[in-house]
């Protein structure tokens, strides 16, 4: 896989044998957007040689891995702990050989799952260096844009995994999005949103959107369904795509302060 490009802005991998698009497909989508400088490529021996994983412990059972500087959409990955095996939620484009080896020295990973395809970045590689499976829901598998056997399509509102943790469907940001929820050491659980939700810099509101970076608000019907996928969960910690998107404590009350905002204003 070495051999393969990798979006600049998105970080998002290509296969070795088709010639890359002349705009990548991730970023040349509303969603998201081609780098001021227009479309380039790298790779990842490039990456090693200029970059490495910064390994941080948001909590007993989760670590947060961001690449050093910052590299495409700067997102971090966040890697789960469970009796039952590991989870690596969302992927960043470096595994670097510290990280492979931490990851390994705890176990490995059972499985990678996503929250959305802005996050989807180098994950066969991820895959194949751990030899476990890619969960993605169905709803987004048109934006695989290297499809292996790794990846396993899930339909549905949820998937449970072990140790009571479940993949749950919300859609909104893409019709496919997902946040992983587990029991925590904490009261009603912890929520992995990559950006199905996004905290904002008071740490007062979270926010759904069709588009952040391009400032697209959700048409009424995709946050209507997604406010009806989202009623039911339980959680009081929240840990999303970017270092400073972690709520923790009193997740749910801003959740629910937040929806019922949006809920007032498509009434308008």
């Amino acid at each position: 896989m070495s051999k393969t490009l990798i979006c600049t802005t998105c970080g998002t991998q290509y296969p070795p044998d088709q010639q890359v698009p002349e705009l990548c497909t991730i970023c040349n989508d509303d969603r998201q957007y081609i780098g001021d400088n227009g479309q380039k490529w790298t790779s990842m021996a490039v990456l090693k040689n200029n970059y490495s994983t910064r390994i941080s412990k948001l909590n007993d059972q989760i670590s947060a891995l961001k690449m050093q500087p910052d590299f495409a959409l700067a997102n971090r990955a966040l890697l789960v702990q469970s009796p039952e095996g590991n989870i690596l939620w969302d992927c960043m484009p470096l595994p670097d050989q510290q990280t492979v080896d931490y990851i390994n020295s705890i176990g490995g990973l059972k499985a990678i799952a996503f929250s959305h395809p802005h996050y989807y970045s180098t994950m066969n590689e991820w895959a194949t260096l751990f030899n476990c499976p890619i969960y993605i829901h169905e709803l987004d598998g048109e934006w695989i844009m290297y499809p292996t056997p790794s990846v396993k399509l899930w339909s549905g509102d949820s998937l449970p995994l072990w140790n009571g943790i479940k993949i749950v469907h919300t859609g909104g940001h893409f019709p496919g999005s997902c946040m992983l929820w587990m029991p925590s050491l904490t009261g009603e659980g912890t929520l992995l949103c990559g950006d199905s939700v996004y905290l904002s810099r008071s740490k007062r509101h979270l926010s759904v959107m069709y588009s952040y970076p391009n400032q697209i608000l959700l048409p009424r019907r995709d946050f209507t369904a997604f406010d009806h996928k989202t009623s039911a969960l339980k959680f009081d910690t929240l840990y999303g795509a970017f270092d400073n998107q972690d709520l923790e404590g009193n997740a749910m009350d801003v959740f629910n302060t937040s929806m019922q905002r949006y809920r007032d204003s498509y009434e308008l």
